[in-house]
């Protein structure tokens, strides 16, 4: 019989030494576990966000609109923040569309290009109107693809997927500490 097994089968004959030993388990497990939080750090007092509609300085017809929507329904989706006015809003997400460009992506072997990359970039940022701060300010920039061949519908397939990811990013940067 080795050393360890004779010091279980100890710890087994003595019940006082079992229940000392799950009580010290017990109060460790729910120590660790009472200082998680489900709230970001100084920002429980924010339970309402307005999401006006997005800004657009390009040339794209109706992007913004369909921006404006996803990043409602991301938030509605997720139900951290309820979606509200900007009169009883705590937060604001704000933006701008600033840029939508086309670059080859994948070629062929005949070097004509197979797919095209549209890249759409939003200036947007998250404002707590309760403490009158910015909590955080940035440019994002996702893609989508899209075949040439296929016309303009494939290409608003491609926007369609780059604002999806910005939606998401969004909602992502926003609720992260929660």
């Amino acid at each position: 019989m080795t050393y360890l097994s004779k010091q279980v089968s100890k710890i087994q004959g003595n019940r006082h030494c079992s229940a000392f030993c799950c009580g010290l388990l017990a109060l460790l497990f729910l120590s660790a576990c009472g200082a998680y939080s489900f709230s970001s750090s100084g920002a429980s007092h924010l339970k309402t966000v307005a999401i006006p509609i997005f800004q657009d300085r390009t040339s794209e017809f109706g992007i913004k609109e369909k921006l404006t929507n996803l990043v409602i329904a991301e938030f509605t989706r997720d139900n951290t923040l309820r979606v509200t006015d900007r009169r009883n809003a705590d937060a604001i997400i704000e933006g701008s569309i600033t840029r939508v460009d086309d670059q080859a992506g994948a070629f062929t072997r005949d070097e004509t290009v197979q797919d095209i990359k549209v890249f759409v970039t939003v200036a947007a940022s998250y404002r707590d109107l309760k403490k009158r701060k910015t909590i955080w300010e940035e440019e994002i920039t996702q893609w989508g693809t899209f075949d040439p061949d296929e016309g303009t519908q494939s290409r608003d397939a491609g926007i369609d997927e780059a604002v999806e990811k910005i939606a998401n990013e969004i909602l992502n940067k926003t609720v992260s500490g929660w």
